[in-house]
């Protein structure tokens, strides 16, 4: 039986199946959202055919709820709470059900201009699992470029192309620039760019529905720019560098434009109530991808090695394209089960003028509403300040951990790999203290948390070297000349000949009597071990080796003038170029030995400068426990304005608890880990929370530019900082922003901007509100 519902001026028709029903003359009928307080009101009139269904009538099986003031037209059933009352009589609570006609959106004869039932309207839908779960598997499908890309892998072979390439700085724009400070400029600029961007973008979002077409379209620039970071080999090695802070940049464009429709889309995928679940459950799906696929590669770089330990040249471009390829495959999940939101009043299309004017029209006119939504943008300026803390720390933790802590590769991803298996559940977990608190105290919490956290990555520092085979250049005594250090001759040559034990067994001569061995020219041999008697094996530690010598500046020219003493060889990979690099130190036919004490003490006098990043130790002989460092060297503290902290920390708890500088940055990854999916998920949540639906993009365009903005601040400042003083002031800048943001959060009353949100919503969809 169809009934007449008017709303204000306009008639909707619904046909409505009653259990039961009371006569009435004229009652009113309001939608109440209990959570907030807000209700529209329709006048019911009465018709023939009219029959008011009783405020107790019994729920169908399929009833959903409805909020917002409004009906959702999805088929089934809608509860609604509703205030029912005769004309001039006292005002009762009850709940009522109204039993719907199986239908998308109700037929265009029974729609009218103002309708809340219009055929866009989507007003806290209840979630559908399998969109919810399509929407997840873009941040488990977005993480493979966060992890692998981002955190673990790329900054070192950044940094080590980088050093081959201009030594441990080189001039860019009349600056000197260092390996950390180029890569957090490529982060600033594509922030920049897409933070220019996605407020218009916004825009135009909420008045087309384009929202999954830009989300495809930024995907692809984003995935295929991670895939061809793989190509970076075909250039030279002058060049590699600059192709990969090329495709970083713009990979990094497509993953920050990408995050402003993917972020968008949240408040279309569930009430309210689910915001913080659907959140951070999507944050949850990308730590525990990101972290599969991390130990995926984590597992390639530590098992294919060749004979000397190191890894095939493919294999870290392999670990690029499998990233890229991980990010799009996934993505197309989110393309297939999420659907396009729809659309309020949308517009016809547009040309790119006409829609640049509309976009700038529509902000001008936001910004005017600046009072409308105070509760909104107070939050924004909030979240300005710590998410661009979290993000800036985020983004530069791996480079940090290389050229400050000294970090290898292998370790730095061990501890990403942590950070993604810590924070997955631990997303989870800050959704359950919301729903016993609050958003607003779960997210507050979480950032005092950070504090401590970037308090505590200041303090960590590579322990004092201690053991002889922890230092970078080595000089072992070899007291009778058999080319041997004393050191090993228990182990390689018990004898003390020019044979080693294998060679002699090998032979058939005797590894216990020095006058047998395999050449049998005993006197030859006395004569050649009496000329080399006492001489230093020059040799060089395994994270030297790896590290190497930068290709061009001052480390080259230190090579060069130091050939006789430093365990170094001519590289030929190098087109018209004299290229040192060190020996590998298991290949003994490299083998570099001195007898010259005197030039050993220059090069230890004068070789080790401030701007030296490397090592020396003398084990036996005449120089026996001599030891020293250059002034740029992981461990050496002192000279930075806030070495005090890390050089204390070091003395009075890492060095007595024995936690190198790996297990510290384990540390950190397990504290920021159980922090990161709350803030994250939460902050976001928050902001969906308030943010109108209706204008969902324009919001989230919004929000983008705050984040992007934030994510080009924290950088630069992180790079100015560390240009003019060092990394660990850039380190504390950062802490300060967070402390800003987190003070004012207390400002932000969220029931005030939920209120603000459905009131937006209603004008938009031509809703009265009493």
């Amino acid at each position: 039986m169809n009934f007449l519902l008017a709303s204000n001026s306009s008639n909707v028709g619904i046909p409505i199946d009653f259990n039961s029903s009371v006569p009435s003359n004229s009652i009113h009928l309001s939608l109440f959202d209990l959570p907030f307080g807000n209700k529209s009101s329709w006048k019911i009139t009465k018709s023939p055919s009219l029959l008011i269904f009783k405020s107790n009538s019994t729920p169908s099986e399929n009833s959903m709820p409805c909020s917002r003031a409004a009906t959702e037209f999805s088929g089934g059933c809608c509860q609604a709470m509703t205030y029912v009352r005769e004309q001039n009589s006292p005002k009762t609570h009850s709940q009522s059900y109204l039993t719907l006609s199986p239908m998308l959106k109700p037929p265009l004869v029974y729609r009218g201009l103002g309708s809340t039932m219009s055929e866009t309207v989507e007003l806290d839908r209840a979630s559908d699992p399998q969109a919810v779960r399509g929407y997840a598997f873009y941040d488990w499908a977005k993480s493979s470029f966060e992890t692998s890309v981002t955190t673990a892998v790329l900054p070192a072979w950044f940094a080590y192309l980088f050093l081959k390439a201009n030594g441990l700085e080189t001039e860019i724009l009349g600056l000197d620039m260092t390996r950390d400070a180029v890569w957090s400029f490529a982060v600033t600029i594509a922030a920049l760019l897409v933070a220019i961007a996605s407020p218009s973008l916004g825009v135009i979002a909420d008045r087309r529905a384009i929202k999954m077409w830009w989300l495809r379209i930024l995907t692809y620039l984003g995935a295929g720019s991670t895939f061809a970071l793989a190509f970076a080999p075909v250039f030279d090695i002058s060049m590699q560098w600059v192709w990969i802070f090329i495709m970083f940049l713009l990979a990094n464009i497509g993953l920050n434009g990408a995050g402003v429709f993917y972020n968008a889309l949240l408040p279309h995928m569930g009430t309210d109530d689910e915001m913080d679940g659907i959140s951070n459950k999507a944050f949850a799906y990308g730590y525990l991808g990101g972290g599969l696929l991390l130990l995926i590669h984590l597992v390639m770089v530590m098992m294919i090695v060749d004979e000397n330990g190191s890894n095939p040249d493919w294999v870290i471009p392999f670990v690029m394209a499998s990233s890229g390829a991980w990010w799009m495959g996934f993505a197309l999940l989110t393309f297939k089960h999420v659907p396009e939101p729809p659309i309020e009043n949308e517009m016809e299309s547009l040309g790119v003028a006409d829609s640049a004017r509309l976009a700038f029209s529509e902000l001008r006119k936001t910004f005017g509403q600046v009072d409308r939504f105070k509760t909104l943008f107070v939050y924004m300026l909030a979240y300005f300040f710590f998410i661009d803390g979290i993000n800036s720390v985020t983004a530069l933790a791996g480079i940090y951990g290389i050229t400050v802590l000294g970090l290898t590769t292998t370790a730095l991803i061990t501890t990403i790999l942590v950070i993604q298996f810590v924070a997955a559940p631990c997303a989870i977990l800050f959704t359950k203290l919301a729903e016993r608190t609050s958003t607003k105290y779960a997210l507050t919490l979480s950032l005092v948390g950070w504090v401590v956290v970037i308090v505590g990555a200041m303090s960590f520092a590579p322990l004092a070297l201690t053991d002889h085979s922890e230092y970078d250049v080595q000089f072992d005594w070899d007291s009778d000349g058999d080319g041997l250090a004393d050191s090993d001759k228990n182990e390689l040559n018990i004898d003390g000949d020019w044979y080693t034990n294998e060679e002699e067994i090998a032979a058939g001569t005797d590894p216990y009597d020095p006058s047998s061995h395999p050449s049998g020219l005993q006197s030859k041999w006395q004569e050649m071990r009496i000329e080399n008697t006492g001489q230093y094996i020059i040799t060089v530690g395994d994270n030297a080796f790896e590290l190497d010598l930068a290709v061009e500046g001052d480390e080259q020219d230190w090579a060069n003038e130091w050939l006789s003493l430093l365990p170094v060889h001519q590289n030929d990979n190098y087109d018209q170029k004299v290229v040192w690099a060190f020996n590998d130190p298991t290949d003994s036919s490299l083998e570099t030995t001195t007898q010259d004490t005197e030039m050993m003490q220059q090069f230890f006098d004068s070789g080790f400068d401030k701007d030296n990043r490397f090592s020396y130790s003398v084990n036996g002989g005449p120089m026996s426990t001599s030891t020293g460092m250059g002034e740029a060297h992981p461990t050496s503290l002192g000279d930075g304005p806030l070495d005090f902290i890390p050089d204390k920390v070091r003395s009075i708890v890492w060095e007595p608890l024995g936690f190198n500088v790996f297990l510290q940055f384990v540390l950190l990854g397990c504290m920021a880990g159980a922090l990161l999916g709350g803030s994250q998920g939460l902050a976001r949540s928050l902001f969906g929370q308030m943010v109108p639906e209706t204008r969902s993009a324009e919001f989230f365009g919004f929000f983008g530019f705050f984040g992007k903005v934030a994510a080009l601040l924290g950088p630069m400042i992180y790079g100015i900082m560390t240009v003019a003083y060092d990394s660990r002031v850039g380190v504390a800048s950062l802490c300060v922003l967070i402390i800003i943001g987190t003070v004012m959060m207390r400002y932000v009353d969220v029931d005030a901007g939920r209120a603000d949100a459905q009131a937006e919503d209603a004008r938009n969809r031509g809703i009265s509100i009493e």
